[in-house]
């Protein structure tokens, strides 16, 4: 996180920094020439979120009173890359004077090795301590052991060495001969006890990181489907959306994980994971694939009340940092999310449908079973047929849905729900997960727990019904409280209901009729709590804002029931905020204020941006009205009820793939239907249009 003069200028509580697992490994930096900060020309990001680009020249640089080299005689660029762990930043100084060019620049750095959660406002008591710094002619190592026992070191590396150079400050004197140009090399490595401290082994070059960086991106959009439309527009912001989760994308041991979002939240969340994954899951199904091994792998396998972990049950979030380590935090394996596990189950199944990949899901079978016995067990305690939550670690969340903030549950009167909670969308998600589990099953050859599983998600679906409807509202309750009274609340999650299945086809219609009304829908999107109920706050985080994946459960979920109309509707909200957002970038969440003419959406103060469900939500929404579903074992793509919006007279798909076929596609809308052409075909790929 650096400023637009890409320095580091950490004041007071100030969260500018180099982080690396939670950990801030440079908190200071500054270069200068002949001690004063050049001028700022401009900074810009490319476009795929590769580079950060600082334009710079020189002040009037005096030597005594007389002005020794003019202002804007000498241009300063500064590019930064971000790769494995590491900065890697080239500067280039260039001579546009007539004279020799001669000045002293410096760059000088500091660290504080701050654990993000001190950043965002913890105090610690106590501290580990700072290592003697390890100096040589071309580099400074910045070490920190930590009350986890581990040390930490900010290794930077300078080409050419410097003429200078000590814990503080590497300094070059710089001489230039008119037109002519010098180029320096700084890379700062993050590095954890174990690494490479080697510096010929851990540094590598500015050009090869960069070759490296790039082969990686173009590796990863080759995977993918291709999305191109009519509206120049619209491309912006599935470019934008694409970058950002190539951005935002670690690949851990088991394939790629997309980290949950900028700056607070970029480790592995199980939730966040999950519902990107879905999203994305017709235009990359490694993503999807990705998340379940790593989620599979940290699946808790033993009760631990301090992390609210109990066997079976899936990640909410993990931290490598020194607190998380310490214990001063639960978030090292934190499982204090009562969805992760029902929504695992269900994206396994789904990745099945999309990707007839049978060897994978055999693999990770006994996870799948494990989480399905967390749900009957430690998830429905009381037997009740609910799955439902209630913190047991002093430190963890004490609302464990998506919308976990503590104020996010409460009745008709606003008074807050008690635990144990059982949640609207929460019953969705086991629905699906059984019945998704079941056909996964029979793949398996064990038809017995296929058809328990079936009869099991048909009596939660009748119950459901039973005990969460309330017809005064024309929506489903928000919840159960522990007395098993529901909140008499409208609110959005009624929609992940249309999502999951569980909602009844006589219901869907009035939940579909309320979420687009002005109570719920601004013009911008749809909001998580009605307006006009008790708590409703359009500036809170979760009692009234709008977020763009909410947003997009909500669009399928109305296309599922054959509302498609109000999917495209949504849609059409999203692609207007897009265009009121910095490099069309939907953020978390933003303000639910109604849509004014003339005036764009309210940004929330500290929404992560990007944040990967944002960015998955227009590949989540375009499927949902396109009808996409696919059946790898024929194998066909069926487009059931197509429909574009408006502002979309066509849309070019390229690389659709189903195994080792793949068809490109393009769509045109008309008045009433979406013509539909197989441009290319790899394979035996079949192309079914369905119209509704």
């Amino acid at each position: 996180m650096f400023d637009h003069f890409g320095d580091l200028q950490v004041h007071g509580v100030g969260d500018e920094g180099l982080y690396h697992e939670d950990t801030r490994y440079l908190a200071y930096q500054e270069l200068a020439i002949d001690g004063v900060r050049p001028l700022f020309l401009g900074s810009s990001i490319k476009d795929n979120n590769s580079l950060l680009i600082i334009e710079m020249m020189n002040p009037d640089l005096t030597r005594g009173e007389r002005v020794q080299v003019a202002k804007g005689t000498v241009h300063i660029l500064r590019v930064k890359l971000l790769w494995r762990g590491a900065c890697y930043e080239h500067i280039r100084i260039t001579n546009h004077g007539r004279e020799t060019f001669e000045a002293d620049l410096s760059m000088r750095f500091a660290t504080d090795f701050a654990d993000l959660f001190e950043v965002r406002g913890m105090s610690r008591l106590r501290h580990g301590e700072r290592l003697q710094t390890l100096t040589n002619e071309r580099e400074v190592q910045l070490r920190y052991r930590g009350l986890d026992s581990e040390t930490r070191t900010t290794r930077l590396h300078f080409q050419p060495a410097p003429d200078a150079l000590d814990e503080r400050e590497a300094q070059f004197r710089v001489h230039l001969a008119p037109d002519k140009e010098m180029h320096l090399y700084v890379t700062v490595s993050c590095e954890r006890e174990g690494l490479p401290v080697t510096a010929d082994d851990a540094v590598t070059t500015y050009d090869a990181a960069l070759r490296m960086a790039q082969s990686e991106r173009m590796r990863v959009a080759h995977a993918r489907c291709g999305i191109e439309t009519s509206n120049p527009l619209v491309n912006l912001w599935l470019e934008r959306s694409a970058s950002d989760l190539a951005m935002l994308t670690t690949t851990l041991a088991g394939g790629p994980y997309p980290y949950a979002g900028v700056p607070w939240y970029s480790t592995t969340f199980g939730r966040d994971g999950i519902l990107t994954a879905r999203e994305m899951l017709w235009t990359d199904p490694s993503i999807a694939r990705g998340v379940l091994a790593f989620l599979a792998s940290t699946q808790a396998s033993e009760s631990d009340p301090m992390r609210d972990a109990e066997p079976g049950k899936i990640l909410h979030e993990a931290r490598r940092c020194e607190m998380a380590a310490t214990g001063e935090i639960p978030f090292g394996r934190y499982y204090g999310s009562v969805d992760s596990t029902p929504l695992f189950v269900a994206l396994a199944g789904a990745y099945h449908q999309r990707t007839g990949d049978l060897d994978f899901i055999r693999s990770i079978w006994p996870n799948i079973c494990a989480a399905l016995d967390w749900i009957d067990r430690d998830g429905d305690v009381d037997g009740d047929g609910f799955v439902e939550y209630a913190r047991r670690s002093r430190e963890g969340l004490v609302q464990q849905g998506w919308k976990d903030s503590q104020d996010s549950v409460f009745h008709a009167d606003g008074t807050l729900a008690t635990a144990p909670i059982a949640l609207c969308e929460v019953q969705g998600y086991v629905y699906e997960a059984k019945l998704l589990a079941a056909d996964l099953a029979s793949r398996l050859g064990d038809d017995a727990l296929a058809k328990r599983l079936r009869s099991a998600a048909q009596e939660l679906k009748r119950q459901f019904q039973q005990r969460f409807w309330c017809d005064e509202l024309g929506s489903y309750a928000i919840a159960l409280d522990g007395s098993k009274q529901p909140c008499r609340v409208a609110a959005s999650n009624a929609g992940h209901a249309l999502w999951s299945g569980i909602a009844s086809p006589q219901h869907a219609q009035r939940i579909v009729e309320l979420l687009m009304s002005e109570r719920f829908f601004s013009g911008w999107g749809i909001r998580t709590i009605a307006r006009g109920e008790p708590r409703y706050n359009p500036m809170s985080y979760h009692n009234g804002s709008i977020w763009p994946h909410d947003n997009a459960i909500i669009a399928a979920g109305m296309a599922r029931y054959g509302f498609t109309e109000a999917a495209m509707r949504v849609l059409a909200g999203m692609f207007d905020s897009s265009l009121y957002f910095e490099h069309y970038r939907l953020p978390e969440l933003f303000c639910g204020f109604s849509r004014r003419p003339g005036e764009g959406p309210t940004l929330y103060p500290v929404a992560c941006a990007p944040q990967a469900w944002a960015a998955a939500a227009v590949f989540g929404v375009l499927q949902a009205c396109l009808g996409l579903e696919f059946d790898p074992a024929r194998p066909r793509v069926t487009l059931y009820g197509p429909r574009l919006p408006e502002f979309i007279q066509w849309m070019r798909i390229s690389r659709l793939t189903v195994r080792e076929h793949s068809l490109d596609v393009l769509l045109q809308r008309y008045r009433n239907n979406v013509g539909v052409e197989v441009t290319e075909r790899t394979g035996a790929l079949e192309l079914v249009v369905e119209l509704q």
